[in-house]
C-alpha cells in the first residue's frame, strides 16, 4: 500500500464479504452493499471520532458487539483497541481502500 489511507473512505460500518476474499487478502463492504444471504458477517463501525463498534456472530447466530477506538497509522495499519489504549486487540495491513471496497492483508 502506498500514500496515506484517507479518512474519509474509512469511517464507516465495513462488513466482511466472504465471498470476495481471495488467498492474500479478506474484503470489507459498506453495511449499504447487496450482500449475497449469509448466516451472518463480523463486521466493524469506524466513526470518525475515533470509537469503535465491532460486531460479530454470537454463539446462538445472534449479532455480538464490542465497543473500543480505532487508530490508522502512516504505514496503512489499523488498530482497534478495546480496554487498553496503549495494547491493540487487533492490527489490521489495509491493502487498498475507497468508498466503496476495503481489502485487508491476511
Amino acid at each position: 500500500m502506498s500514500g496515506k489511507i484517507r479518512a474519509d473512505f474509512l469511517n464507516q460500518h465495513w462488513v466482511h464479504s466472504h465471498e470476495e476474499d481471495t488467498a492474500a487478502e479478506m474484503v470489507f463492504r459498506p453495511a449499504t452493499f447487496d450482500f449475497p444471504r449469509s448466516r451472518g458477517r463480523k463486521g466493524f463501525e469506524l466513526k470518525p471520532d475515533g470509537s469503535l463498534i465491532e460486531t460479530g456472530i454470537g454463539p446462538t447466530d445472534r449479532p455480538s458487539r464490542a465497543s473500543g477506538t480505532w487508530r490508522v497509522d502512516d504505514d496503512g495499519k489499523i488498530a482497534f483497541y478495546g480496554k487498553s489504549e496503549s495494547t491493540p486487540n487487533r492490527v489490521m495491513q489495509i491493502a487498498s481502500a475507497d468508498k466503496g471496497r476495503l481489502a485487508i492483508k491476511k
